[in-house]
């Protein structure tokens, strides 16, 4: 396992090619939510050569749909989304944005590691099913746009030393294929 390596937004480019599939990240700083129906709202305003209605370049989407907070807690749980939902849509995103990571679980398709490969962002894992304790990270909550959709309206976070781990790296080296491989190897 490697050291923990701290990153703050905005994250340089430098920072993101310095991340190897496996590193464990803390993260801090500015992280907007997103799924898909967002997505679509994304590509949407791109086909139609409409502005967004928030600059996603070198910014970072946490594929999420959080929970109310309850009294005193800006956010209730709010634990990844299932990345692979937002694949159709993410190639495209990040290619015309300059989006420079997203957040979720699970592991992604060839073209979105192709894009993440040819734009050099990254993809980053958090831990499905720990909602509650990820809420913890997130100091302050706010929706950006697309209010309508709920709890899949677009939100601002600020995070606080968000524990993650780097699923793909910008060289296109995936966790959720070599993890395995390595497990089986080192129980031979």
């Amino acid at each position: 396992m490697s050291d923990i390596k701290k990153i703050t937004t905005p994250v340089s480019k430098d920072v993101l090619t310095s991340l190897r599939a496996g590193d464990s990240v803390l993260l801090t700083g500015t992280v907007y939510t997103a799924r898909d129906a967002a997505h679509k709202r994304f590509l949407e305003c791109i086909h139609n050569k409409k502005p967004l209605p928030l600059s996603l370049h070198n910014e970072i989407i946490y594929y999420c749909g959080p929970t109310p907070g309850a009294p005193n807690r800006c956010i209730g749980s709010a634990g990844p989304t299932t990345s692979s939902r937002m694949d159709i849509y993410t190639p495209e995103l990040i290619r015309s944005t300059g989006l420079s990571a997203m957040i979720g679980k699970g592991d992604r398709s060839v073209e979105v590691i192709d894009a993440v490969k040819e734009c050099g962002c990254v993809y980053l894992a958090a831990t499905g099913g720990a909602g509650a304790l990820i809420s913890s990270y997130i100091k302050s909550s706010q929706i950006v746009c697309y209010e309508d959709l709920g709890p899949e309206a677009v939100y601002k976070f600020e995070v606080e030393s968000m524990r993650l781990i780097a699923a793909v790296d910008t060289l296109g080296n995936d966790l959720y294929k070599s993890g395995p491989m390595e497990y089986l190897a080192s129980i031979k």
